[in-house]
Order: structure tokens, then C-alpha cells, then sequence
């Protein structure tokens, strides 16, 4: 297949463009400066900048472009960056597809953050949005690409949970404080983490792409049996590293150093993979022992 992806420098991006690549499958970067290679595409989402002639003969578009979640402090500002970053990207996207000779297959990323905090409450893809402005953000993220659908591609809506990895992402902010033992509970611990190891995000995205009749919300997590408390992610952490993982951050000081990302830090969503269930799909890390063995490096 000739597939092309939008972030393919970013965490997720980089591993499924890897994925694909060994499974023989041709992969079309697309990318804001002069294109490196036949492989590559310039785009300019913010200027709605793509030459559809480009996309001629792509079987699937995975679009995981946008502003970086937890980078920064949610300011006015950042948080405009976060909305317009997805809407431009994904609205250049589809208008590409509304123009190209044959339908295309889209999964565009999605986030659990459609849900919200939603404490004790099972959540699949039938669910009702939460509140907030992270659920504001996917759910107009994901209206965006509703033209799409009207142009006769078939598009899935990636809705992924914390992805755990050794490289990059959450871990990449756990991961040296677990190491010195400094990892342990955000507020209570109580809250819900539905979470998918990096290999097996990406072993989801290609199910979607060579799944075409798979189409709107899909969650991409572990089964719900296999979600856990923050705090017993953390604990599973420790173990493998042989470092405490009791150190608590209390909600009053991750507001003051998250400000408003505080919030969405501190949710508790449980979901359920309903769509990847009933479609056959199994997981590499199916418990939070095999992913977090996997992100200290001690699965050898």
C-alpha cells in the first residue's frame, strides 16, 4: 500500500512509519519544509497548503499532526495554538481528499480527552462527551473531518489513551523520576488510566488502516479489565525499576505548576476498546506489568 502520514517525526509517527516500512508498504511523508526525498511531501497546514496531484495512488492518509498536548502551560495562547494546530491540519487533509480521483482511507488521531473526567463511569465509543476544554477540542477535531465522510472516504477517529513508551510521550517526564524514585501518586491515585503501549498503538492504527469498514470513534486502549489506577501504574513502575514509587503530588501543587492542565492531569477515564474488540485485534502489552517491563527496558 502507499500510505501517507502527517507527524511522522513524532513519537507515534516515527514507529508506525517503521512499522510499515518493514511490512513492505510504501510510506509518503508530509512535511512544512523542502521535501528530502521521493518520500516526502511539502505541506502547509496553517496556510491550507497541500497539492492534492501529490496524494494521487495513496491508499490510506493517517493524520497525526497537532500541537503537543503537554508541552507547555496552557496560556490563551497555547491553547488556541492546540485547537488550530488539529483543525488546520485535518481540514487541509480533507480538502485533499474531497479532490482526489478515488476514495482514500483516513484515520485521523483522536484523544480519550472526548470523554473527560468521568470518575467511576465505563466509557465506549456510544458515550456522550464529557465536559471541558479538551473535550471541546476532539470533538471539534473530529467534526472536521466530516467532509470526508461526505466525499465518500472512510474515515476512523483514532481515540487513544496514554501511551506508554521508553522513549518519549508521558514517560518521558515519569520516567527519570521513577528511576530516582520520585514517581508515585498525582493527587489521590484513584483516577482511571486507560492507557496502550507504543507497539501496540501502532499495531492498532495499521488494523484500522487495513480495516477500511471500520469507521468513526474508535478507543485505542488496553481491554477495560486491564485498566488501572494512576497509582498502581506507578507501583507496577517502581517494581520494575526497584525504586519507591510512594511519592505523592498533591492537586493543590500540580495546579500551581500545571495551572488549568492540572484538570485533565488529575481525570479519571476508563474505557472500553469496544470497536477493537469486536473487530478481532489482540495486544502485545495486554497488562500494565508487560507495558511498564517494556518502558524500563527489562522485558530483554
Amino acid at each position: 500500500m502507499r500510505i501517507a502520514i502527517t507527524g511522522a517525526t513524532g513519537l507515534i509517527g516515527t514507529a508506525l512509519t517503521r512499522a510499515l516500512l518493514e511490512r513492505d508498504d510504501e510510506v509518503v511523508r508530509l512535511v512544512r519544509r523542502p521535501p528530502d526525498g521521493a518520500d516526502e511531501v511539502r505541506w502547509d497546514p496553517a496556510s491550507g497548503q497541500l497539492d492534492p496531484a501529490e496524494l494521487q495512488g495513496v491508499s490510506a492518509i493517517v493524520n497525526l499532526s497537532g500541537a503537543g498536548i503537554g508541552d507547555k502551560r496552557w496560556t490563551a495562547a497555547y491553547k488556541q495554538e492546540l485547537l488550530d494546530s488539529r483543525l488546520d491540519s485535518t481540514a487541509t487533509i480533507v480538502h485533499a481528499i474531497e479532490q482526489l480521483d478515488a476514495p482514500v482511507r483516513l484515520v485521523n488521531a483522536s484523544a480519550m480527552g472526548y470523554y473527560g473526567d468521568r470518575g467511576e463511569e465505563l466509557v465506549d465509543e456510544d458515550s456522550t462527551p464529557g465536559r471541558g476544554f479538551l473535550v471541546d477540542l476532539v470533538a471539534a477535531w473530529e467534526a472536521a473531518t466530516a467532509p470526508a465522510s461526505a466525499a465518500g472516504a472512510s474515515v476512523a477517529l483514532a481515540r487513544t489513551g496514554l501511551v506508554i513508551s521508553p522513549h518519549g510521550g508521558l514517560m518521558a517526564r515519569v520516567l527519570p523520576l521513577a528511576k530516582l524514585g520520585l514517581a508515585g501518586p498525582l493527587g489521590n491515585g484513584r483516577q482511571w488510566w486507560s492507557w496502550i503501549s507504543l507497539p501496540d498503538e501502532v499495531r492498532a492504527l495499521v488494523h484500522l488502516i487495513d480495516h477500511p469498514e471500520i469507521t468513526g470513534p474508535v478507543n485505542l486502549c488496553v481491554p477495560e479489565s486491564a485498566a488501572v489506577r494512576q497509582r498502581e501504574a506507578m507501583r507496577a513502575l517502581g517494581h520494575e525499576l526497584h525504586r519507591p514509587a510512594f511519592m505523592p503530588a498533591p492537586a493543590p501543587a500540580l495546579r500551581v505548576v500545571l495551572g488549568e492542565m492540572a484538570g485533565d492531569a488529575l481525570a479519571s477515564t476508563r474505557m472500553a476498546p469496544t470497536v477493537l474488540q469486536r473487530t478481532d485485534f489482540s495486544w502485545a502489552h495486554p497488562d500494565i506489568t508487560a507495558a511498564m517491563r517494556y518502558a524500563a527496558g527489562t522485558d530483554r
